[in-house]
């Protein structure tokens, strides 16, 4: 079964994708070897939550038609079937040392590329006229994340 999402039905994947980021970061914390380190994931864990209020933000300004369902879906299949999806395919339960910020940064990264890679995907399930354009905001947004991760990275080598 083949379906068109609508930017609300994307912007809706990219909040649960960013409070799964925040989880993810507050679990490292949790494990940091030292108070700089805690303290760097638990900033991390706050960007990811402002990416998610940022994300319900540019929802809210969604039109009526960017909005709209876009097949007949009484049961919520689709919204069951992105859920799932990004529940399982970015910032999943990954065999990491939680406890190494190298080991984190380098999962961070890998699941920052995976949710861009993601958006450029879903880019193809929006129709122009129901909000395909602000995808582009999103993928901005996670390519930062991979910028600062990078050099954070970087730095700790």
């Amino acid at each position: 079964m083949s379906y068109d999402f609508s930017a609300d039905e994307v912007f809706e994947m990219a909040q649960q994708m960013e409070r799964n980021g925040a989880e993810f970061y507050r679990k490292a914390a949790a494990s940091a070897e030292n108070e700089e380190t805690r303290k760097f994931l638990l900033e991390l864990a706050d960007m990811e939550v402002e990416h998610e209020k940022t994300f319900a933000a540019m929802r809210r300004d969604l039109t009526a038609a960017e909005k709209a369902p876009t097949v007949f879906d009484p049961e919520g299949e689709s919204a069951m079937y992105l859920r799932a999806l990004v529940d399982t395919r970015v910032f999943f339960e990954k065999a990491i040392d939680l406890g190494s910020l190298r080991e984190v940064l380098k999962a961070a990264i890998e699941a920052e590329k995976d949710s861009i890679v993601f958006y450029l995907g879903m880019k193809d399930t929006v129709p122009q006229d129901l909000g395909k354009h602000k995808l582009d905001a999103i993928i901005k947004e996670e390519m930062a994340h991979v910028r600062l991760l990078s050099r954070e990275l970087v730095r700790h080598k």
